[in-house]
């Protein structure tokens, strides 16, 4: 396969004149590109993709020229180097890939209507226009954009509208930027604006499917988030406007382009009358998270996509600061240490695992940079480690000198590292290199030899670990003892005298207090006898991470969760959300062993709902007036845990809820995954099932369709199974964007587990046509092994994917998803008959 070729290397551009007609009516974009820019040799090349070039001139000559589509290149020929100017006209498909410029399709009052938008990361602006399409290629854009417009239409892009003339849209220049970051929109949208103290204009546009209501949340955090940002980062927002745009068709969950940001609806509408906390945090989270990538993305730039991680895990760190500032009293790095620091901790686990910095040969292997669990979850963790080392002071001076620095351009991590470790006067760069550029993460061994403790360190696996793994981190201590280390740089150290660290320690002896290293400890006997008798005393955080510990080394068969269900019961009852998210993600490791229908499973049910009991006593299924932040958190875990647990009284209620509601649109929020889980689950009829598929169909309500899709999913009705699985490719029912989770949740069921194995596994190309370009692509592997579990399944993913291993935008996922469903497999053969027999023990 061809290696990726810098075309910026050739070629400079400084300004491109985009005029782009589009017809939805054609499915067609006609185009005529004039780009600016310096020459550095006469070969010249600019990118393209799908692109009907029907001409090519320099500096008002026409020349020849040729497509080369397996290169995604227009090529022709210069006369010589330097300055130059290039038009290219030409005509494109519409997709319906949700790449490029594509149409989003929605009803309102049972018209079927639609808006049409852009998605240009990671490569797609070139299905768009010709130009050199790279991040480092920054340029200015002046966009002229014509339409078959319809009366009350509007359309936006990066840059407020200049003007309008015979029916052509102009939009004022641009600042100098990528082009993955060029965006506009057209259609019949409504929209709701405001100005944040600076005067810059906030607005967010959906289409009027949804009530004008559901703008306002969405409105009230952008404009906050701008305001912390700018006083945070010590540094203006560069642009006039900040727009967020829900569209009702989008692959990934946002996208930050500068100055018009698009939103996948359910990420950015929220019914202010009818939607839990949890949900709420989701929707502020990611708003906080594309507006930190204002500046550290779209001000600043990676130089390559290899420097991925510079863009995204900062943003994943930044959007909990900033929220963590707008609303303090959501706790919300409590659901960062439930959420993104666990998915890093198991994904990173993993033999064959990417590091967080990544080299990128072919172009295919850009999408598959987009790890959630390591770019964004596991990058922004390290980020937390080092503004834990550094302190808030210096993060600041130093975000404040490297966008002085790198401001309308480009960086690497170097750059960031530099201006960290100028401002706080240490050597950041060498701590981070350890962990940047080689995958997973260490495990400390801390023990007690001769009166002294000796901590040691080691690469964690997740199954076999490979020879002569020599790999070594910088390790932040943060001991729970003043006087230790900062750091641990070396295989192993002695930290001093037992009886001393002990009479010094704050509570037990522990290391990474506050859980911002990204490593986890094994305890000595000892000492772990003093954090079991001291845990119920401890912080939420030190509970949670005690859990968290045990579960990692659980998974890696260091200890057995046979000796972790014991100690559960102690921390049940606790009014933490943390704490209660922790128990449960016990319960949920412990399912594997679970057969349906053993003894095993139903004793792990009796377990979990004794362990809930309280909790739901005390919480009910519906939100109070006197809840907290964290009873509303803790309650969907608790309401779960008693469904699955099979608790007499939450059935009958949630039932009884159900019957008194009517329908599911009138259900609360709070508590209305499990309300219909439980319909179909435990009262099912083919008049529910029927009234819940269409009222899924009906409506525009985003975490409605979640709701609906979670619960119809879990149907236990083999021909309720069949017909989801048979509206699996009809987008009228099922949405493309939506098909992962609805795959997900059928393949987890158990009555569908083996017919979604065969729909994947016979409609694989038709998702590779519909959806192959898309980021979030190999996700559907992804899917598959959180949910195998037995030796035949594993061979038959094995079958199935072995011979795809040649296709670099999956190969990695392929075998690093191997590995998790064979670590499994061994798990349950080597740990459940002591679960099974723990088990039995533990129900009264």
């Amino acid at each position: 396969m061809a290696s990726i070729q810098r075309l910026y290397d050739i070629f400079q551009p400084e300004h491109y004149d985009l005029f782009i007609e589009v017809s939805r009516e054609k499915k067609l974009i006609s185009g005529k590109t004039v780009v600016t820019g310096v020459a550095k040799q006469t070969k010249m090349a600019l990118h393209q993709h799908d692109l009907k070039v029907e001409s090519v001139k320099v500096n008002g000559q026409a020349v020849d020229f040729k497509t080369v589509d397996a290169e995604d290149q227009i090529q022709f020929e210069l006369s010589e180097a330097g300055e130059q100017t290039i038009e290219v006209v030409y005509e494109a498909p519409l997709t319906d890939n949700m790449n490029g410029i594509y149409p989003s399709y929605y009803q309102v009052d049972g018209e079927d209507k639609q808006v049409v938008s852009t998605q240009f990361e990671t490569y797609f602006a070139r299905q768009a226009f010709p130009g050199i399409d790279e991040p480092e290629a920054k340029a200015t854009f002046s966009l002229a954009l014509k339409f078959d417009e319809q009366p009350g239409e509007v359309a936006i892009a990066n840059m407020p509208e200049a003007r309008v003339e015979d029916g052509v849209h102009y939009f004022e220049k641009t600042v100098k930027m990528s082009t993955y970051l060029v965006a506009f929109a057209f259609g019949d949208f409504q929209s709701v604006e405001t100005k944040t103290k600076s005067g810059i204009k906030i607005g967010v546009y959906a289409t009027k499917a949804h009530p004008a209501k559901d703008l306002d949340f969405a409105l009230d955090i952008s404009k906050r988030s701008i305001e912390f940002y700018e006083d945070f980062y010590q540094t203006p927002y560069p642009l006039a406007q900040s727009l967020q745009v829900a569209l009702p068709d989008f692959s990934a969950g946002a996208m930050e382009n500068w100055g018009m940001v698009t939103y996948r609806e359910a990420y950015l509408l929220v019914d202010p009358d009818n939607t839990e906390l949890a949900m709420k945090q989701t929707v502020a989270t990611v708003i906080a998270h594309e507006l930190a990538h204002q500046w550290f993305g779209d001000l600043v730039t990676m130089k390559w996509w290899d420097e991925l991680w510079l863009n995204e895990s900062f943003a994943n760190m930044m959007e909990f600061v900033a929220i963590d500032a707008i609303e303090p009293d959501w706790h919300i790095w409590e659901t960062f240490n439930a959420n993104d620091a666990q998915a890093a901790f198991r994904r990173d686990a993993v033999p064959g695992v990417q590091p967080v910095h990544v080299e990128v040969h072919h172009p295919e292997e850009i999408d598959a940079l987009f790890d959630p669990a390591i770019v964004y979850a596991k990058g922004a963790h390290l980020l937390v480690m080092v503004r834990s080392l550094i302190g808030d002071d210096a993060l600041r001076k130093g975000l404040k000198a490297y966008f002085e620095k790198k401001s309308y351009g480009n960086a690497t991590g170097d750059d960031l590292w530099d201006a960290l470790g100028a401002a706080s006067g240490q050597d950041i760069g060498a701590v981070m290199k350890t962990w940047l550029d080689q995958p997973g993460y260490p495990l400390l061994t801390v023990s007690i030899e001769d009166g002294r403790v000796k901590v040691r360190q080691a690469p964690f696996v997740l199954g076999e670990k490979p020879e002569n793994d020599k790999r070594l981190w910088q390790v932040p201590l943060k001991a729970s003892a003043e006087g230790l280390p900062a750091l641990l740089t070396e295989e192993e150290a002695d930290l001093g005298d037992w009886a001393e660290i002990k009479a010094a320690s704050k509570g037990p002896f522990r290391l990474n207090v506050g859980n911002a290293g990204h490593y986890i400890v094994q305890y000595d006997d000892e000492i772990l006898a003093e954090q079991v008798e001291g845990l119920k005393a401890m912080s939420a955080i030190d509970q949670a991470q005690f859990i968290q510990n045990a579960l990692l080394l659980a998974q890696a068969n260091k200890v057995g969760y046979a000796d972790i269900l014991p100690v559960l019961p102690a921390l049940a009852d606790s009014e933490s959300a943390l704490v209660q998210d922790f128990v449960y993600q016990a319960i949920a490791a412990v399912k594997v062993f679970a057969k349906a229908g053993s003894d095993l499973e139903k004793n792990l049910k009796s377990f979990t709902e004794e362990l809930s009991e309280k909790s739901y006593a005390r919480l009910g299924l519906a939100k109070k007036a006197s809840d907290s932040v964290s009873d509303e958190l803790a309650r969907p875990q608790v309401v779960a845990a008693a469904l699955y647990g099979q608790n007499k009284a939450m059935l009958e209620e949630a039932h009884a809820v159900f019957e008194k509601a009517g329908s599911a649109q009138a259900l609360p929020a709070d508590g209305r995954t499990q309300i219909l889980k439980n319909e179909l689950v435990n009262y099912n009829s083919q008049e529910t099932f029927a009234a819940l598929l269409s009222a899924y169909q009906e409506t525009s309500n985003a975490s409605l369709k979640r709701d609906l899709s979670a619960a119809l999913a879990a149907t236990p009705n083999d021909l309720q199974v069949k017909e989801l699985i048979a509206s699996f490719q009809d987008p009228a029912i099922i949405k493309p964007q939506d098909l992962r989770n609805w795959f997900a949740g059928v393949l987890a069921n158990p009555v569908g587990q083996d017919q979604a194995w065969d729909w994947v596994q016979a409609n694989w190309g038709w998702l590779e046509d519909r959806l192959g370009g898309d980021m979030s692509f190999s996700s559907y592997i992804t899917v598959i092994s959180r949910i195998f579990k037995t030796r035949e399944k594993l061979d038959s993913f094995k079958n199935f994917f072995d011979g795809k291993k040649d296709q670099p935008g999956i190969a990695r996922e392929i075998v690093i998803d191997t590995e998790v469903i064979e670590n499994r497999v061994n798990l349950v053969e080597k740990q459940e008959a002591a679960v099974e027999k723990a088990l039995a023990g533990l129900v009264k």
